[in-house]
């Protein structure tokens, strides 16, 4: 169980860049579905492969099922990395766009300026 709790629970958070606990939240779990991928990859197989016994199969779902939350690739949302928000992001900046329209007025973004017409 310690292993798990340190996958996600770093003893030293590296808080350079990041703003806002609910980004370092999604920065953990983007981490720990990194690692866990192939092994949920392997169980999934199983659980498909209907050539293997039924009580193979039952284990690797209860396996699965088991796994930490932060190991679903659902889990993960699409946050602005300046203020946290989860709601109209833009993911070629990973910025909202109130943020995007801020920075881009104030000339921060590169090869962004205001269109007119």
């Amino acid at each position: 169980m310690s292993k798990m709790a340190s996958l996600f629970r770093p003893a030293k958070l590296d808080l350079g860049g990041f703003k806002n606990i609910r980004v370092i939240r999604d920065h953990n779990k983007r981490i720990a579905i990194e690692q866990t991928e192939p092994e949920r990859q392997a169980l999934r197989y199983i659980i498909r492969n209907t050539s293997l016994p039924a009580r193979a199969r039952a284990q690797a779902q209860l396996q699965l099922s088991q796994m930490h939350p932060y190991t679903r690739p659902t889990q993960v949302k699409n946050r602005c990395v300046d203020s946290g928000t989860a709601r109209s992001v833009f993911r070629t900046f990973r910025i909202n766009r109130f943020q995007f329209r801020m920075q881009a007025l104030a000339g921060e973004l590169p090869g962004v300026k205001k269109a007119s017409w």
